[in-house]
């Protein structure tokens, strides 16, 4: 197996449960939608409508920290990370990983494992309204969600180690996001000539790097000026 495949096959996985997990987004939504249907016009709320709707929003919230990683769409202070060249980028990431992320990780996964053992133990449940809702399953995903993360921060530590090799970070499995929408209407707008048309595009993918920090230097700066010099009507 190449590091790169190795890299990828961690990101599918990271991926799949995030979006498996978002989901419950739907799942939320309708609950909400029923609650407040009940509580307002038919004045009789559940008993469970509450607690649900704050496990459901609890789960998606740390089943999808992964799939954030695997995209590099967690928030960075970008002002001085984002002038950085790859190699100097790669070796701050390195250094913060191993002093912050995996002690905060591995602290989180043993705290949740803890508290998963000892709630499956007792068959915990919720205490906030009578006969509440079962609590050790929502527990589990603390562990759950530890886990993944870390498995995906073991590959973004294989990410900083090629770049200090090579100088170039390796590629990420991309999954849909909001660049590739400025793309689509570029490539259907009948307000751009063909020439602007086609530059723009070019330009889309390091846009998008230069905004995630990950050209660095020249090559970061350049990109957000030619972003910022096309002019594209709509």
């Amino acid at each position: 197996m190449t590091t790169q495949s190795f890299l990828f096959s961690i990101d599918r996985i990271s991926t799949a449960v995030g979006k498996a997990a978002a989901w419950l987004l739907i799942a939320l939504t309708v609950l909400v939608c029923a609650e407040v249907f009940r509580r307002y016009l038919l004045n009789s709320p559940s008993q469970w409508g509450f607690e649900l709707s704050v496990m459901m929003y609890g789960t998606l919230f740390m089943l999808t920290g992964a799939y954030t990683l695997a995209q590099n769409g967690h928030v960075r202070g970008d002002f001085l990370y984002g002038s950085m060249p790859p190699r100097r980028q790669a070796t701050f990431d390195l250094i913060l990983y191993f002093v912050f992320f995996f002690p905060g990780i591995i602290a989180l996964l043993y705290a949740g494992w803890d508290y998963a053992g000892s709630s499956w133990a007792i068959r915990e449940r919720s205490s906030i309204t009578a006969n509440g809702p079962p609590l050790y399953w929502f527990k589990s995903v603390i562990p759950l969600a530890g886990a993944l993360v870390l498995l995906q921060g073991v590959a973004e530590v294989v990410r900083c180690v090629v770049c200090l090799r090579t100088g170039q970070w390796p590629e990420r499995l991309h999954d849909v996001a909001e660049i590739d929408v400025v793309k689509d209407q570029l490539e259907h707008s009948t307000y751009v000539d063909e020439e602007a048309r086609r530059t723009a595009i070019e330009r889309v993918a390091d846009i998008d790097e230069a905004a995630h920090g990950r050209l660095g230097g020249a090559a970061g700066n350049a990109a957000s000026n030619n972003g910022q010099g096309q002019g594209v009507a709509r």
